[in-house]
Parts: structure tokens; C-alpha cells; sequence
């Protein structure tokens, strides 16, 4: 007996929802607004070669990223100096919240792709001057 089931007749939260590759809205494969996701954001992007974000984080959102191609590096300040790791394919990043930093691609010719997790429905980015923790009052901590 073979039964055939419309996925879309299950409610949104009681189902698996499968996003094929090139049905990204941007950047975003998961999210509130995409899937009904509730605490979770995740997204795949691709830095070009040669190309570095402004200095951000997250806010109160934990980023995880997993490097699918290319070896971007990931700066930010220990409170003491500029610290810079470099990734590659299959490697890990763990971004806590607050926490300021950058992205860049310093290859000439190949992309650095990445897949990022966020521990928020939608992603949140806040650009900074500096790559220093602000510690001043009003600074949403």
C-alpha cells in the first residue's frame, strides 16, 4: 500500500521543511519568515575573493559557521591585541554574543563559502567601529 502525503497539509511546526539549493531568500535558508523557524537562523554566504566585512556581531545571538569552501579568516580583539584565525574547508567557528569581529577572504581568486547557524529566527548584524567590546552604558548589556 502506497500512501502519498502533501507536506503542506501538516502544520508548519510539526513537519520537516526541506529547502533545496537555489530556494535561499538571499542568504537565508532558515528563519522565522522562510520556515516558521522559532530560535534559529541559518544561511549560507559567500565572501568574494579579496573582500572583508565592516566590524559587527551579533547581539545577543550565538553564531556558529562551518567553512564549506575557500579560508577565510576571522578577526577580532582578545582585550589585548588583534587576533586573526584562519579556516579552511570542514573547519568550525564559534561567534559568542557581543562579541566584535569581522569576516575576510584575503584569496585573489577563490570565494570563501560558508554556512552560518544563529541562535535567533532572523540574523542580526550591528556594525562597530572598533573591534573592542563596548562596555559603555546603553550598549544593550
Amino acid at each position: 500500500m502506497s500512501a502519498h502525503h502533501d507536506e503542506h497539509a501538516t502544520p508548519a511546526n510539526d513537519r520537516v521543511h526541506h529547502v533545496r539549493a537555489g530556494e535561499l531568500d538571499g542568504h537565508t535558508a532558515i528563519s522565522g519568515g522562510m520556515n516558521g523557524s522559532r530560535r534559529l537562523w541559518m544561511g549560507l554566504v559567500e565572501n568574494p575573493p579579496l573582500s572583508s566585512t565592516d566590524n559587527h556581531h551579533h547581539g545577543d545571538s550565538e553564531a556558529g559557521v562551518y567553512v564549506v569552501s575557500g579560508h577565510p579568516v576571522f578577526v577580532f580583539h582578545d582585550g589585548t591585541r588583534e587576533v586573526r584565525l584562519h579556516g579552511g574547508p570542514g573547519d568550525f567557528f564559534l561567534v559568542p554574543p557581543f562579541v566584535p569581529h569581522r569576516e575576510e577572504n584575503p584569496d585573489p581568486d577563490e570565494p570563501a563559502v560558508v554556512v552560518i547557524a544563529r541562535t535567533t529566527q532572523e540574523p542580526i548584524k550591528v556594525s562597530v567601529p572598533e573591534l573592542y567590546r563596548s562596555t559603555g552604558v546603553g550598549d544593550g548589556r
